[in-house]
């Protein structure tokens, strides 16, 4: 059976590096792992900000191994601008990288794995919420 194509948000990441085995066993084999550009971002600046840096960066490149980065682009753009409008509108703010993150989501029609329930307020991305 095929994989699923998954969008990693940060804190899933963050929560595989440190062991976390119900996060694990939440991904089969064969699925496929995509990171948006500012979720390594994220990854990059918490690895710089802590005491042990060398072993965060080591993390992140063995990670950058088994996912493929998704960069952003003119219809990024497009959609981050309509996401935040939305949510703007519905006077339902989100930090902004997660705007970006969603907006890759729904540029790729995939499925972003989070720990973050504010992800849910963008009823037009498919969010699976650990």
């Amino acid at each position: 059976m095929a994989g699923i194509n998954y969008i990693i948000d940060t804190n899933i990441i963050i929560e595989l590096f440190r062991g976390n085995e119900k996060i694990k066993a939440s991904f089969k084999k064969e699925d496929k792992f995509y990171l948006p550009f500012a979720v390594l971002g994220e990854l990059y600046l918490g690895a710089y900000r802590s005491s042990n840096s060398k072993k965060h960066l080591s993390q992140i490149n063995e990670f950058l191994n088994i996912c493929t980065v998704l960069i952003a682009d003119k219809e990024t753009s497009n959609q981050y601008g309509i996401l935040k409008t939305m949510l703007l509108k519905k006077g339902k703010p989100i930090p902004e990288n997660d705007i970006w993150i969603a907006a890759i989501t729904k540029q790729f029609k995939m499925k972003l794995i989070t720990l973050d329930k504010h992800f849910l307020e963008i009823d037009v991305i498919d969010v699976l919420k650990l």
